[in-house]
């Protein structure tokens, strides 16, 4: 195992930059999740790391080794494809195997490796199988135990989950889950479901544009995000956004909207609050429907979707239309203005212009 260390890397192709002067360390046995929307550039990076694209500028290193001109072959690393990349000639054995033969490892080292892996994969009975007699998941599996039998220093995998369908894609993130516990490889994980990021990484890189916006651990980018784009890419339903006047009021920062106002504490590492201010709520900090509070915001429903576990109320709050996500057994009418709550520690406030994050509390 090895730290991954990316310094001031960039791609370009051409005039377009696809991953613009990224820095960051994914820890020796960590579990690293690149996430963002499409053309991002978080495949981009994970195909520099795996030696299938050529860093424009910058260096990559895993352990103490720069692996810049280093073939693929050579890096000692193993990448699982979201198409899964399995030979259909070879049975489930033959594809589990291809590597190590490659390598021109012994016979039995090699059936005792890919027997060891099937068994703790749970495909031992599908050893003899080609891949077209194996559903997704079985894919799946034999992808990931082609990666796992060549015991690499780091695993790379690009999106492997997002051909499976919801239920399975539930299953095998508890199974990959399970696997790094057990494993301790570093890992690099690219997708773009935030649940996804989420729920496997110690770690998560959200990207936009070939920037890296924050690195941080999955519960400091949900509760602190740097920026308006992390705060509305973590977390489902999206945070609300509402344009507010915000003014320094000493020890508190009074907030005032569209027929309400709030407040919410000051931060030390707060120096001027720019002209232009957003609030962010998440939907599950909302709390309603409450009523005789000074500091509810009134909202006038539009529509409700019953989820049996929770009722997402959507309501506009002025101009501006939300998503609260309330308990199940509460009764709100369509048409109705109803007052949400939300604590004023679970208050974000965001620089509209630049997106920056206001306050700074303790993660």
């Amino acid at each position: 195992m090895a730290d991954v260390t990316l310094t001031g890397v960039t791609k370009k192709f051409g005039d377009f930059t696809a991953v613009d002067d990224l820095s960051m360390v994914v820890g020796d046995g960590t579990f690293t999740v690149l996430v963002g929307p499409s053309g991002c550039g978080k495949t981009t990076t994970l195909r520099m790391v795996a030696g299938l694209e050529e860093a424009s500028d910058g260096t990559i290193a895993i352990g103490e080794r720069t692996v810049n001109r280093v073939p693929p072959k050579d890096r000692d690393i193993a990448m699982v494809f979201q198409n899964y990349a399995l030979y259909p000639h070879m049975d489930v054995f033959g594809n589990m195997a291809f590597g190590l033969k490659l390598r021109k490892r012994p016979k039995a080292e090699i059936r005792e490796r890919v027997t060891r892996v099937a068994e703790l994969l749970g495909i031992e009975g599908k050893l003899r199988s080609k891949p077209r007699e194996l559903s997704g998941g079985q894919r799946q599996r034999v992808a990931v135990g082609r990666a796992i039998v060549r015991n690499p220093q780091v695993f790379l995998f690009d999106e492997p989950l997002s051909n499976l369908d919801a239920k399975l894609r539930v299953q095998m993130r508890t199974e990959l889950e399970q696997l790094h516990q057990r494993l301790k490889t570093t890992t690099i994980y690219v997708t773009h479901d935030q649940v996804e990021a989420m729920t496997l990484g110690d770690r998560i890189a959200v990207m936009k544009d070939g920037v890296v916006q924050q690195y941080a651990s999955p519960k400091t980018t949900y509760d602190h995000p740097a920026n308006a784009f992390v705060a509305g890419f973590i977390g489902s339903p999206a945070m609300n956004f509402l344009p507010v006047q915000a003014l320094d009021e000493g020890d508190r920062i009074g907030i005032y909207g569209e027929g309400y106002e709030v407040s919410v504490p000051r931060s030390d590492s707060l120096a001027a609050l720019p002209e232009n201010v957003l609030l962010g709520i998440r939907p599950e900090d909302f709390e309603g429907p409450v009523t005789g509070r000074g500091d509810s915001i009134p909202a006038t429903v539009v529509v409700t979707e019953q989820l049996g576990h929770s009722l997402l109320v959507y309501a506009d709050i002025g101009s501006t239309r939300v998503v609260a996500s309330l308990d199940a057994h509460c009764q709100v009418d369509i048409g109705s203005t109803i007052g949400l709550y939300a604590s004023p520690d679970r208050l974000h406030l965001f620089d509209e212009s630049s997106g920056r994050a206001l306050l700074s509390r303790d993660a």
